[in-house]
């Protein structure tokens, strides 16, 4: 028989607690030193054989790191802290399982390993919101003292601690490899996909392919109407260009009005297709928040990977030369347009 699990929280607080969780972007991440040692010094401290840190997602509860427990997570229904998410104020302790009627019947008492002893501290954001608990748990039923609470508590706020280091620090590696203006990826970023990209297609022999575009008629418009105008134009055309590429590619801005893109697994064919895509969704005209109108072009320049190109460099240089082609072609259909309009 498996227990309800209690709904104390109303559904707008229930959709801010998996807010605040999914933003720290740990879920089903790999195991990390610094949650396996907060999990095993809770395990030694509180003499108890099993200790635990559990994120609670919408249907399971998943274990950031565990000690004496094999499952990497439990089904929300039959997790303790499932109850314990319910009260973040105070810890949960439950003595002696079989002797609480809320878990009599539990499947993780009454079969499996019999557990019977259960003490919980809720993992609280500044917010208020209940990420999941620090718990540990026993075999044998037993007390807990007033000291062992607030060392559990204590225990809690280093998870609280590691949590917020952790997610703090890769925020940092984001700013880090993303562009200040467009969100998307930076240069330094994209030369580290496209490097790993032809290792991977070297060794796979799979292929892949680099687009290097460029924007054409860019400069009349911060020289027009003013670099806010080009600022957002630019944001324009990014969320333009991410619609248009597929999941698993690699958009970057390089720098000014210079844009790249590493195809995963795409073939000439596709790629062709999907530059003909971005042109055609770059050229739309563009409102600017002033109200006036502005218009942009973009030249696309491919470069595929093949058995025969020994380096990136090379790949990029083939694609550079193709880009330089294309620029010199459109910007002569340019003149030719901004000669028709005048």
């Amino acid at each position: 028989m498996q227990a309800d699990c209690p709904v104390a929280l109303s559904p707008l607080d229930e959709n801010r607690r998996l807010a605040a969780l999914r933003a720290l972007e740990i879920l089903d991440s790999e195991p990390e030193t610094d949650f396996d040692a907060l999990t095993r010094l809770a395990a030694h401290a509180l003499g108890s054989p099993i200790a635990v840190i559990g994120l609670m997602d919408s249907d399971r509860l998943w274990f950031k790191s565990r000690v004496g427990l094999a499952a990497p997570e439990l089904d929300r229904q039959i997790a303790f802290c499932s109850h314990t998410i319910t009260q973040p104020g105070r810890p949960l302790i439950v003595p002696d399982l079989l002797a609480d009627a809320r878990f009599t019947d539990h499947p993780l008492v009454a079969a499996g390993p019999r557990l019977r002893f259960y003490a919980g501290a809720p993992l609280v954001v500044v917010s208020g919101a209940v990420l999941g608990t620090l718990a540990v748990l026993d075999t044998q039923p037993r007390e807990f003292t007033a000291a062992q609470q607030a060392a559990l508590l204590d225990c809690a706020a280093l998870v609280m601690c590691a949590l917020r280091a952790r997610h703090q620090t890769h925020q940092l590696k984001h700013l880090a490899l993303s562009d200040h203006l467009t969100g998307l990826a930076n240069r330094a970023h994209f030369e580290r996909v496209l490097e790993a990209e032809f290792a991977r297609a070297v060794r796979q022999d799979e292929p892949f392919t680099l687009l290097l575009l460029d924007l054409d008629g860019f400069k009349a418009v911060n020289d027009g109407f003013g670099h806010a105008a080009g600022d957002e134009t630019l944001k324009e055309i990014s969320q333009r260009l991410l619609t248009q590429v597929r999941a698993g590619d690699v958009l970057a801005r390089l720098g000014g009005d210079e844009f790249g893109i590493v195809m995963r697994d795409g073939p000439t064919e596709a790629a062709q297709a999907l530059a003909r895509r971005i042109v055609r969704a770059v050229s739309q005209p563009i409102r600017l928040s002033t109200g006036d109108e502005v218009g942009v072009g973009v030249s696309v320049g491919m470069a595929a990977y093949a058995n025969d190109v020994m380096s990136v460099r090379k790949l990029v240089t083939q694609a550079d030369q193709a880009l330089y082609e294309a620029k010199k072609q459109n910007e002569r259909r340019w003149k030719m347009f901004v000669g028709l309009r005048a």
